[in-house]
């Protein structure tokens, strides 16, 4: 027999022989199939972490994120303007307007005040017969304007007001003026002292520039210098020019109205008259909040204007409201709603506090203060009815 030929014959013998130690057997084959998976298994990694490494080294940088730019006419944080309303219940800190509604305890004639804090000429809301304009000096004591009794006003139809309006009043509360046809009554309160200055039409409107006069009626305007008596003609609104902060520019006032509300810039000089207009800007409210129309006074604190209008809230148009616009953009920076189930323009704004804080009335019988910087809003007097005029910027 061959070599070859036996060593097959004993290794096909072999296979049927069981090993002697077949746990020790299973364990070594079993470390053997560990390592060899060990060593796949750490092959494979290293050829992962190489060529991830040299993907890594070899890949381009990522491009920087791209720079945001705002987009022109759009705001680049949406709708940051909260949209304040009425609480349920206003408190009453106490303010010294608060004593508006005291009883009269002397008459301006007898003594005269140092400075007025506010008019009011009340009005009976049964019968919407107008009493006698009272004076609340800056002393608390609330005196009757004796000296004077200014006629309601009335335009060329034959329709009247009370004489008393929101600008009657000086920034500095130490005069009063009364617009009345043909002519503008001018009272100053710290001698009581009356002067009348005629100018002709059915006038309704004063207003105070710093110490300028502004009296107006349907289409005319006058600025009247109280020293001399001299008055000119200016081309704004009577109805829509703002009450100016009387540290502004003297050549420059700003109205606003129309449908839909612009503002206009009206600059006037010895070169001439120049006119300059830009529509209210609603970006910063809310999807569906608007002013529609504005009404009564506005009036300017540094570059902000507030003013009372009908508005757009969500869904629901007609409701009452107050907005404050930055008059150099336009754009409306804060909004009060007011709500339903008031009077007719029960809202109108009377001027700003030194503090920022807005002055409205609050029909039926009420005088309100709010903060737009802040959202607070808290009452200042209850049941005061009629007109009122405030000594405010």
């Amino acid at each position: 027999m061959r070599e070859e030929e036996l060593h097959r014959l004993l290794t096909v013998a072999a296979e049927d022989v069981r090993p002697a130690h077949p746990a020790t057997t299973g364990w070594e084959r079993a470390r053997r199939v560990r390592r060899a998976r060990r060593a796949a298994g750490a092959t494979a990694l290293a050829v992962a972490l190489l060529t991830g490494g040299t993907a890594l080294v070899l890949r381009p940088a990522d491009p920087p994120p791209p720079a945001t730019t705002a987009t022109p006419g759009r705001s680049p944080t949406p709708y940051p303007v909260p949209v304040r309303t009425l609480p349920a219940e206003l408190a009453y800190p106490g303010h010294p307007l608060g004593r508006l509604g005291d009883p009269v305890g002397a008459t301006l004639s007898a003594r005269p005040v140092r400075r007025a804090l506010a008019l009011h000429q009340p009005v009976d809301p049964q019968t919407g017969v107008a009493g006698r304009i009272r004076v609340l000096g800056d002393d608390g004591v609330v005196r009757d304007l004796d000296v004077v009794a200014p006629a309601p006003t009335r335009d060329a139809g034959g329709n009247e007001a009370a004489p008393l309006k929101t600008g009657s009043l000086s920034p500095d509360g130490r005069t009063a003026a009364f617009a009345q046809t043909d002519e503008v009554i001018v009272v100053d309160l710290t001698t009581a002292a009356v002067r009348r200055h005629p100018l002709k039409g059915y006038l309704e409107h004063v207003l105070w520039s710093g110490d300028r006069l502004l009296v107006g009626d349907d289409d005319t305007t006058y600025e009247l210098d109280r020293g001399t008596g001299a008055a000119r003609k200016i081309p704004v609104s009577p109805w829509n020019v703002a009450a100016p902060d009387p540290t502004g520019q003297p050549d420059l006032l700003l109205e606003s109205g129309g449908t839909p509300p612009s503002l206009t810039r009206v600059r006037w000089g010895g070169d001439g008259t120049h006119r300059d207009s830009q529509p209210v800007d609603f970006r910063a409210l809310p999807p569906g909040h608007r002013v529609d129309e504005f009404y009564g006074r506005g009036w300017l604190n540094g570059h902000l204007l507030a003013r009372a209008g009908w508005a757009t809230i969500g869904n629901s148009s007609g409701m009452e409201g107050v907005a404050v616009l930055d008059a150099r953009t336009g754009v409306v920076t804060h909004l009060l709603d007011v709500g339903w189930g008031r009077w007719k323009s029960c809202c109108e704004v009377l001027g700003w506090d030194p503090d920022k804080t807005v002055l409205l009335r609050y029909d039926p019988g009420g005088l309100l203060r709010w903060r737009p910087d802040t959202g607070e809003i808290t009452g200042v007097v209850k049941d005061l009815y009629g007109e009122i005029s405030l000594a405010t910027g």
